[in-house]
């Protein structure tokens, strides 16, 4: 595929906008790579790393090694991912400690317009495809409704931590970070970036590749077999994952850490004049209204480009 760098440019500030997703507990990475138009691409670029890729590198030489791996693809992708990831999970941090309602506000938004994009894409509505839609939001609810794990800071569950939840962050509608805080690993991963701790970060990384190229390969089937089927449970992944980014929650449950510290561990759905506190409404109203322009432009961006 011939792009120009202009499109490279597109695709890192895709990268940045699924860094951004990702970074934040209850939303999907793979949600904004869908509906920008990289989904499919990303998911056959990743299944393609294996040994004989390596071949090539060695037989051919590291230019045709680069062209088979779509490597300024991967490159511009994964450098918004990284960066935006990096810096957006300490300014997501802020906003879910200081202003919870108006960020779930904005992905709530966000998510609702996901639900439409995606579900659109099934091109034959039977009882299979309903069925799957049924099942695919089912167990995303179940997800959302889950407590979270006590935390763990062992280097080996760490590694299988990063290798499940990378699977979660290429699922449009289940959260990779959400995934990482009912195991119990999102504040280790979370210390290991703000203090650079080499050592976690690349145990983590070292996990998260081969859950990703294990779990690829699966997916790329998946859309070639079954692709009516596995857009339907993706659509379903996303409706499912709406009761974990509602506004308005109420805590049922807490955890304190060693320092003190307490974070909510389980919380339930209310409306939003039975919310205890400032429910800002109108506020949460408009940023839901952008977080929908915002899967709109994606989306018509994607769709030029496709």
């Amino acid at each position: 595929m011939q792009r120009k760098l202009i499109d490279y440019l597109i695709i890192f500030f895709k990268g940045l906008a699924m860094g951004a997703a990702d970074a934040v507990p209850g939303v999907s990475g793979g949600t904004i790579a869908f509906i920008s138009g990289i989904y499919e691409e990303l998911i056959s670029t990743i299944s393609q790393i294996n040994i004989s890729l390596f071949k090539t590198l060695v037989n051919s030489g590291f230019k045709a090694f680069w062209t088979k791996l779509n490597g300024n693809f991967i490159l511009a992708l994964l450098s918004g991912i990284i960066v935006s990831f990096v810096t957006f999970m300490k300014l997501a941090k802020y906003f879910l400690e200081h202003h919870p309602v108006l960020i779930w506000s904005f992905f709530f938004g966000l998510i609702i317009a996901s639900i439409y994009f995606v579900g659109k894409q099934i091109k034959h509505w039977n009882i299979a495809v309903i069925i799957a839609l049924i099942i695919g939001s089912s167990i995303a609810y179940y997800i959302s409704t889950l407590g979270s794990l006590a935390n763990n800071e062992s280097s080996l569950y760490l590694f299988f931590a990063g290798s499940i939840a990378i699977c979660a962050m290429i699922l449009p509608g289940i959260s990779g970070s959400f995934i990482l805080i009912i195991l119990g690993a999102y504040k280790l991963l979370s210390n290991a970036i703000h203090s650079f701790d080499i050592k976690n970060l690349a145990v983590f990384t070292t996990g998260a590749l081969i859950g990703l190229l294990s779990f690829s390969h699966l997916l790329k089937w998946l859309f070639k077999k079954y692709k009516d089927i596995t857009l339907a449970v993706l659509t379903g992944f996303i409706f499912g994952s709406l009761n974990k980014v509602w506004p308005w929650k109420e805590t049922l449950t807490w955890h304190t850490n060693s320092a003190g510290h307490s974070t909510p561990l389980l919380q339930k759905s209310v409306t939003p004049f039975n919310f205890n506190g400032e429910h800002q409404i109108e506020f949460a109203i408009t940023l839901m209204i952008i977080g929908f322009l915002t899967i709109f432009i994606l989306e018509k961006v994607g769709a030029k480009k496709q």
